[in-house]
């Protein structure tokens, strides 16, 4: 592709392909091709291979927009006007698995009611495509990223959902797990096979020599699988598989795999996905003598993958999914890589406030670590489909006086409840005796007590929920958490899933608390109210629109303070919240309240608030006070 590289970099417009005459196309090229030509460039140099390989990424491109619905063309002019549509106080997550939640995509399209019932403006599908029969690590292994798994329906039934979502304005998220595909793949039985060109899609080396090399510097991510970063193939040869020995690595290091899996991506886009979540990307790029995590170019690879969505799907969006050090996930948020980002520091540490009812931690982060890109969110959940684990900075710990292996190994103990008096019943998830070490598995109502019947477990609750709510960015509700379910222990009577402790957290839907959300007399209906009444009240208040935050400092331990100001720039009225983590009432004294107006409603209750006087929250009370 010399033509396209070398002309583009002389500024001469006729290096612009010739394409079908569609003017916001040749738009969105023109601005973007400056762009992508530098990224793949860097990435991949000006060689014949690397210029032909462009060449072709352009084509691709041309031809998936041309293949792109009016539909889909209209929503992207949509979103192009309007493009912090996702800011907004009005978004409301919803994540669940299509078969444990719907059996198969035509039972979700009959659970779009209650989607809307419950406020929802993006619903997340867990892994849905086709993947190896037993263990699949939940879906995470992909067999073919454009044929949905036979159990839950065709293509054309994901298109047919994601048709109606957008119709009730709700957008359709998927999974891309771009870091590895699955052994039974056909680009992988290719490589099995030996075929040359295909072999390089994947790290494959005759022997032992080059793993040794990368296993000096890479650390174990499931040692209980595999040991090391590599797996013996029954022919001799190794390949890299990070995860389980069924999912092999992606070798980006080759320009064929980079237009292969941006041809997947658009592939998707044009079947109405609007967000891709984006898989392990701290993975995505190997490097001999580096850890092979977090490298610069896996930046660069996400920004290249962005740079072509935005000429030939612009209303497509990525979500960094990094369970790294805190100042690493930051690093993946930005307008021209992931314009959303899971937040599982904040995660972590609402668990963690719970624990231990203090909430310097959380505060500290909030302070320190929220602030990101005003045209960026974070995406705010209390628990996800996967484990927690306890990723949280080090030296953020120490400065607070916090030894930071004691403080995990404290919450590895209580919440799996070794720890006295601790009201969680979470299952531990690669757990090391010996260490102490471990992740912890189970539901929101199983971890805050519901299971064993704790007197606050309705209150931490409603209170991990405001959190995240308030916060700022958008909210994701682990779907039948609204409603209490608890943890599912017959994962251990399925072959395929007995030996990974995490499916305890992904129960079937449960239809009779369901039936129940509309009693206040059960647990079942009063989390659905406090849930329902929250989300409505966001929704009404400008204040918790964008991510702008700013610490209130509380003069308490235990009560956890901020204010929310809205969108930059848009005169929002200030909104205070303040939130008890402790299981006894606690104080804010009038001069610490001094700086707030003599009167204050408090959204949440309706309630006029005089700040001239102390302010006591009840257990696992919180207000959003406004005025």
């Amino acid at each position: 592709m010399t033509d396209h590289l070398t002309l583009h970099q002389e500024n001469d417009e006729s290096a612009l392909p010739p394409l079908r005459d569609d003017t916001d196309y040749q738009r969105r090229l023109g601005e973007q091709l400056p762009r992508l030509t530098h990224l793949f460039g860097t990435l991949y140099g000006h060689g014949d291979e690397a210029n032909a390989e462009f060449e072709r990424l352009l084509d691709d491109a041309a031809g998936s927009w041309q293949r792109r619905s009016p539909d889909l063309k209209a929503h992207d002019a949509r979103r192009e006007a309007d493009p912090g549509w996702f800011l907004s106080n009005r978004m409301l997550g919803g994540v669940c698995y299509v078969d444990l939640y719907a059996t198969d995509l035509s039972g979700l399209a009959r659970r779009l009611d209650y989607f809307e019932e419950l406020g929802l403006s993006y619903l997340h599908l867990m892994p849905l495509f086709l993947a190896p029969e037993g263990n699949s690590d939940g879906g995470y292994a992909v067999s073919s990223y454009r044929e949905v798994n036979p159990n839950l329906g065709t293509m054309a039934d994901l298109g047919a959902v994601a048709s109606e979502l957008r119709g009730r304005d709700i957008s359709l998220v998927v999974d891309f797990i771009f870091n590895h595909t699955s052994n039974e793949h056909e680009w992988a039985e290719k490589a099995l096979a030996g075929d040359p060109e295909f072999e390089k899609y994947y790290h494959i080396y005759p022997d032992r020599m080059m793993p040794d090399r990368f296993e000096q510097t890479t650390r174990e991510i499931f040692p209980d699988d595999h040991p090391g970063s590599f797996i013996r193939l029954d022919d001799g040869r190794w390949v890299w598989a990070t995860f389980y020995s069924f999912q092999w690595d992606l070798n980006y290091a080759n320009p064929a795999v980079f237009r292969a899996m941006a041809g997947e991506m658009l592939f998707l886009a044009n079947q109405g996905v609007e967000i891709l979540r984006m898989d392990a990307v701290a993975f995505i790029w190997k490097q001999l003598g580096t850890v092979c995590e977090n490298l610069p170019e896996a930046h660069l690879l996400l920004q290249a993958f962005n740079a072509v969505c935005r000429i030939a799907a612009p209303s497509l969006l990525f979500k960094s999914e990094a369970i790294v050090h805190p100042d690493d996930v930051s690093k993946y948020i930005s307008r021209d890589e992931c314009q959303l980002s899971y937040n599982p520091l904040q995660m972590a540490l609402i668990w963690s406030t719970l624990a231990t009812r203090d909430v310097s931690l959380l505060s500290q982060a909030l302070e320190r670590r929220h602030t990101i890109d005003d045209q960026t969110a974070w995406v705010n959940y209390v628990r996800s489909h996967d484990d927690i684990g306890w990723t949280f900075a080090d030296e953020d710990a120490r400065e607070l006086g916090i030894d930071p292996a004691e403080h995990r190994r404290f919450l590895n103990s209580f919440y799996v409840n070794r720890f006295e008096g601790s009201f969680a019943r979470g299952v531990p998830f690669q757990d090391n005796p010996k260490t102490g070490d471990c992740r912890i598995s189970g539901t929101t109502a199983s971890l805050a007590g519901l299971e064993q019947g704790d007197d606050g477990a309705i209150g931490r609750i409603v209170l991990a929920h405001s959190i995240v709510l308030s916060t700022g960015g958008i909210p994701l509700v682990y779907l039948g958490d609204e409603v209490g379910q608890l943890n599912y222990y017959d994962y251990l009577d399925v072959p395929e899933h007995s030996g990974d402790s995490r499916w305890v957290g992904r129960p079937p839907y449960p239809e009779a608390l369901y039936a129940e959300r509309g009693d206040e007399s059960t647990a079942a209906g009063t989390l659905y109210a406090a849930f329902r009444h929250l989300i409505t009240v966001r929704a009404a208040t400008p204040a918790f629109a964008g991510g702008r935050l700013t610490i209130f400092d509380t003069k308490n331990s235990h009560v956890l303070g901020f204010q929310r100001f809205g969108i930059a720039g848009g005169g929002t009225a200030p909104v205070t919240v303040f939130a008890n983590f402790a299981d006894t009432p606690q104080a804010i004294d009038e001069l610490t309240l001094s700086g707030l107006e003599s009167s204050v409603t408090d959204l949440v209750s309706g309630s006029t608030i005089d700040t001239t006087n102390a302010l006591t929250l009840p257990a696992h009370g919180f207000v959003w006070l406004a005025g």
